[in-house]
C-alpha cells in the first residue's frame, strides 16, 4: 500500500528529527505505528516491563486514546497528530510538568494559542489539543519514567468524529484544528506538525527537570485562558480563576476564600 502524503511526511520528518534529538536524549528511538490502542498505554506497559529508554511513539490511528480523568481521545478518520514522549526524569518537584508541556506546544505553534489549565490548548475559546502526563517507577533507579501524551487536531473534527463522552460539550463549543490557527490554505501534515513541536518539547522538558516550573511561570501567565474568568469546579464549587501558585496549582477565589486547585483533585471549566 502506498502511504498517504501525510504518512510519507511523518516518516520523513521523524527520520530528520532523530539525529539532533538523540544528542539531547542518548538512545532515543522514534517509532511510528499504523494502529495502536493508546501511545501512552503502550509506553507505560513497556516501562513496567523494564524498557525505559527515551522513546517517541507516534500513532497513525489511535483507537483507545485517553485524556485526563478518563476522557477519550481517538484518532481514526479525522486528521490529528497523536504521539507520546517517554523518558526517565528526576526533577526535584514534579508540579507543573503538564503546564510546561502545554506552554512548549503553544509557543512552538502560534502566539494566539492559549492554555486552559491544566492540560488543554485553546484558540478562540476552542480546544485544539490536549495533554496527558503519566509516570511509572523504575526499579533501583532514582528517576521515574514519564510518558507525555500529546493530541493535536490538524483539521477541525466533524461532529460525527467527536468522542461520545465529549459530544455534548463539543456541541456547545466545537473544537478547532491547527490549519485554522495557522491560516493554512493547504493541509498541515502530521510530519510538519511533529517537526514544529517535538524539538522544543524535548528542550523544555529537560529544562523543567533541571529548574522546575519557576522559569516558565511568567510565560504561562501570558497565555492563561482562565485568568479572570468565572469557573465551575467538578465538585460543584464556583469562583474566579486568579492565576497560578508557585507550584502550578490554579488559584480560585471562592465564596469561602482563595483555594489552590491541583490537577489531581478536580476539573475546571468556564461558567
Amino acid at each position: 500500500m502506498t502511504p498517504a502524503p501525510s504518512d510519507t511526511s511523518l516518516h520523513s520528518h521523524a527520520e530528520t528529527l532523530w539525529l539532533p534529538l538523540s544528542a539531547q536524549l542518548p538512545g532515543l528511538s522514534i517509532e511510528i505505528l499504523p494502529t495502536v490502542d493508546s501511545t501512552n498505554t503502550r509506553l507505560m506497559q513497556q516501562a513496567r516491563e523494564g524498557l525505559v529508554e527515551p522513546t517517541v511513539l507516534i500513532a497513525q490511528t489511535q483507537t483507545a486514546g485517553r485524556g485526563r480523568m478518563g476522557k477519550a481521545w481517538h484518532t481514526t478518520t479525522h486528521r490529528a497528530l497523536t504521539f507520546s514522549l517517554g523518558l526517565p526524569l528526576a526533577p526535584q518537584n514534579w508540579s507543573g510538568l503538564s503546564l510546561v508541556v502545554g506552554l512548549s506546544l503553544a509557543r512552538a505553534l502560534h502566539p494566539d494559542l492559549r492554555l486552559k489549565w491544566p492540560n488543554d490548548l485553546w484558540w478562540q475559546q476552542r480546544k485544539v489539543g490536549g495533554i496527558l502526563v503519566e509516570t511509572a517507577n523504575i526499579a533501583q533507579r532514582p528517576e521515574r519514567y514519564v510518558v507525555i501524551g500529546v493530541g493535536l487536531n490538524l483539521d477541525t473534527p466533524s461532529p460525527h468524529h467527536w468522542p461520545s463522552d465529549e459530544a455534548q460539550t463539543m456541541a456547545r463549543q466545537a473544537p478547532a484544528g491547527l490549519c485554522a490557527v495557522l491560516s493554512r490554505a493547504s493541509s498541515l501534515t502530521r510530519g510538519e506538525a511533529l517537526s514544529l513541536v517535538l524539538p522544543s518539547l524535548v528542550t523544555d522538558v529537560l529544562r523543567f527537570e533541571r529548574e522546575g516550573f519557576g522559569p516558565f511561570a511568567a510565560a504561562f501567565a501570558e497565555r492563561d485562558a482562565l485568568a479572570g474568568l468565572s469557573v465551575m469546579l467538578s465538585d460543584g464549587r464556583q469562583g474566579v480563576a486568579c492565576g497560578l501558585d508557585a507550584q502550578g496549582g490554579l488559584q480560585v477565589q471562592t465564596a469561602q476564600g482563595m483555594m489552590a486547585v491541583t490537577s489531581s483533585t478536580v476539573s475546571v471549566r468556564p461558567c
